[in-house]
C-alpha cells in the first residue's frame, strides 16, 4: 500500500497502483497494518511518522537525513530497541563495496597512524535561482548540509563516531534564498584524527553526485568512492593480507555483493534487501544501518550549525552502548 499527498502523484498512483493508496500515514497504518513501511517524506515529518509506526510494533526504513533535532533522533533510536523493531535509515555508501573495504582497511591499523581526513561531495542540484522545492526550505529540513553533507558525515561516523567540536563551519548559499548550497567544517575526534568536510550541491562539474573520502596515515594514503578503493602503503602489513607495497586498486564490482533484485543501483538495492530480509526473518538488523548511527549524523550536523551560528557546541561524552544488536 502508498500513502501520499500531492495531487499530481495522488492521481498517477491511482491509476497504475492495484492497491489502495492512502492520504494518511496513521489511517493507513491502523487500516492496513503493515509490517514494515518506509518513509519517504521531507525531513521535517520524518519524527512523527516514524514514532507513529514504532508505537504500532511496525519496522521502519525512513530515508535520510533521519530528524532534523538530534535529540529525537536518539529518542527514537532508544523506542525501537526497546520495542525490538527493525530499524534503518537510508544511507546508502554504507552499502557501497569500496567504502565496506574502507572501512575493513582502516580498522586493521594497516594504514598506520592517521593523521587527516577530507571527505567530500559535489553535484549539480541546483544550478540557477528557481522557486524552491521543501529541499530549498530551511523548516523542511532541506540544504546542501542535510541533503549533500549528511553522506560522507555519515561515512566519517562509520569509521570514527561522532566528533567532539567542529570549528570553521561555513554555509554559503550561491542560488538558494533560504538555505546552502556548500558546506565547509573541521571535524576533531576522541581519537585525534582531524577530518575536513567539503560539499557544494551547486558544482555542474560533476554529472552527478560524487562523494569520496581521502585519508592520511603514518603508513600512507587511502581513498575511496563509489567506483573503487586505492591504498598506497610504505610498507606491506601483515593484518592486511593481499596489499601490497605501493599501490593497490580495488574496484566496487569485485568489492560488492550482488543483490537479488535491482533497484537504481547495487547499494539501493542492498540497504532495501538489508531492511526487507530482516523483517522478513524477524532478525533485527544490522546495527550500523540502524537510527543509533543515524542519530550520531544528526548530532554531528547539530554541531555544525551550532558552529556556523558562533554558539559552542561540544559533544558530550557518549553513554556506554547497550550489549545486543545495536552495540559496536
Amino acid at each position: 500500500m502508498i500513502c501520499d499527498r500531492e495531487g499530481f502523484q495522488l492521481d498517477v498512483l491511482k491509476k497504475y497502483v492495484p492497491n489502495r493508496v492512502y492520504t494518511d500515514a496513521v489511517t493507513m497504518m491502523d487500516e492496513a497494518r503493515p509490517a514494515g513501511i518506509v518513509v519517504a517524506t521531507p525531513s521535517r515529518l520524518h519524527g512523527e511518522i516514524v514514532r507513529s509506526a514504532l508505537e504500532r510494533g511496525i519496522h521502519v526504513f525512513c530515508e535520510k537525513p533521519f530528524c532534523l533535532d538530534w535529540n529525537e533522533s536518539f529518542e527514537l533510536a532508544d523506542l525501537a530497541e526497546q520495542r525490538g523493531l527493525v530499524n534503518q535509515v537510508g544511507y546508502h555508501y554504507r552499502h557501497v563495496g569500496a567504502f565496506q573495504e574502507m572501512k575493513r582497511i582502516v580498522e586493521s591499523g594497516a594504514l598506520g597512524t592517521i593523521t587527516h581526513v577530507l571527505a567530500e561531495a559535489y553535484g549539480p542540484v541546483i544550478l540557477q535561482p528557481k522557486r524552491a522545492t521543501w529541499r530549498g526550505r530551511k523548516s523542511e529540513g532541506g540544504g546542501c548540509l542535510y541533503d549533500y553533507a549528511a553522506h560522507p558525515l555519515n561515512l566519517l561516523n562509520w569509521l570514527f563516531g561522532v566528533p567532539v567540536q567542529a570549528r570553521g563551519s561555513v554555509l554559503n548559499s550561491i542560488f538558494s534564498a533560504e538555505i546552502d548550497d556548500e558546506v565547509y567544517s573541521t571535524l576533531t575526534f576522541s581519537n585525534g584524527v582531524t577530518a575536513q568536510l567539503a560539499a557544494n550541491w551547486s558544482d555542474e562539474s560533476h554529472r552527478k553526485m560524487s562523494t569520496r573520502i581521502t585519508m592520511i596515515g603514518t603508513n600512507g594514503r587511502l581513498f575511496a568512492d563509489r567506483q573503487e578503493c586505492q591504498l598506497y602503503l610504505r610498507a606491506a602489513r601483515g593484518e592486511l593480507p593481499g596489499y601490497e607495497k605501493g599501490w593497490n586498486v580495488r574496484y566496487t564490482t569485485e568489492l560488492s555483493r550482488l543483490p537479488w533484485f535491482y533497484l537504481r543501483g547495487e547499494e539501493y538495492s542492498n540497504q532495501m534487501d538489508a531492511f526487507i530480509t530482516a523483517v522478513a526473518t524477524g532478525t533485527p538488523g544490522a546495527p550500523e544501518y540502524g537510527f543509533r548511527v543515524a542519530a550520531e549524523t544528526d548530532r554531528t550536523i547539530s554541531m555544525i550549525l551550532d558552529d556556523h551560528a558562533g554558539v559552542a557546541s561540544v559533544s558530550p561524552k557518549p553513554a556506554a552502548r547497550k550489549r545486543g544488536w545495536f552495540s559496536r
